[in-house]
């Protein structure tokens, strides 16, 4: 850095505006990496560097809530491939005009610390296709972050809490796929959580992903229950319509993404829709951070 600003010195003496233009090139670069590097401080939690479980759950607005969920389903998918992250769907439930549900575990690092914020419901303001009459409708949809959890974290699950249940895969695929109860769903009775996987063939392995994802979500759990204790943030699951959204995307009269905690805004919305959200994301990181350092000072006062 002190080079750098050397180097800008001599071409503002030497009036070398080839120089300085470099000079600025650098600077920005600079600045992006520290910006980047600043980021990954944020994500300092347990789970923070691990990979993540993301289900989307349609809402209130039938049809086009179907079509919506979908759509953000897509976005996220299209985020992760554009940081290098695989992505695998292992449960989906269609419905028409689009998806009444879908899972799909992401894996690479951090993928955890930059979801966990998106957490919610999420709104959209269009005019539908579905509607002869042109109207505008107002959908919604809930995603839902969940880390995968490794072998150094232990999550208690008793034999007798478990509910299994087998049955015929739904969707699309060989014969193998639609013949035998290969899917498997599990509750967990105590908390009433329900998890499904049916995208491998094989009963053995969906039960192992089922497993997965259900310590993910037990996981999750627990942490919003300490947190609800110590009067800190939680990610209580709530309503799946009218004013709980995190977030909105409007499409017709105008275009805008708005974020509700961060106020964070976007004017592309294809830009967003194609996955990238990463200004809302980084935000919200920014966001949490200061809200948990204020409410730490609070209690030490």
């Amino acid at each position: 850095m002190a080079d750098l600003q050397t180097l800008y010195e001599l071409a503002v003496d030497e009036k070398d505006e080839s120089e300085s233009a470099g000079v600025e090139s650098s600077l920005k670069d600079i600045c992006a990496r520290y910006e980047k590097q600043n980021i990954f401080e944020l994500m300092s939690g347990e789970v923070d560097k691990n990979s993540c479980f993301l289900t989307v759950h349609s809402g209130a607005g039938g049809t086009e809530a179907c079509d919506w969920a979908s759509m953000l389903y897509r976005m996220y998918l299209r985020w992760a491939e554009q940081k290098g992250f695989k992505a695998e769907e292992v449960d989906r439930q269609e419905a028409e005009g689009g998806i009444k549900s879908a899972t799909c575990q992401i894996d690479g690092d951090f993928v955890y610390g930059y979801l966990k914020g998106e957490s919610g419901i999420h709104r959209l303001v269009r005019i539908s296709p579905f509607d002869s009459n042109a109207r505008r409708h107002t959908s919604f949809a809930s995603v839902y972050i969940f880390p995968v959890i490794d072998d150094t974290i232990e999550v208690e699950i008793k034999p007798e809490d478990l509910r299994i249940d087998t049955y015929r895969s739904g969707g699309a695929g060989g014969q193998h796929v639609n013949k035998t109860d290969s899917a498997v769903r599990f509750t967990h009775l105590p908390t009433g959580i329900v998890v499904a996987c049916q995208n491998e063939r094989s009963q053995i392995k969906n039960r192992a992903i089922a497993m997965s994802i259900l310590k993910a979500r037990l996981y999750e759990h627990y942490r919003q229950e300490k947190e609800k204790e110590n009067a800190k943030f939680s990610q209580e699951k709530k309503d799946i319509s009218w004013g709980n959204q995190i977030r909105s995307y409007v499409f017709q009269p105008y275009t805008m993404v708005k974020d509700y905690r961060t106020k964070v805004e976007k004017g592309n919305i294809q830009a967003v829709m194609d996955g990238d959200i990463d200004p809302f994301i980084e935000e919200y990181l920014k966001f949490s951070w200061r809200s948990s350092n204020a409410l730490r000072s609070s209690a030490d006062e």
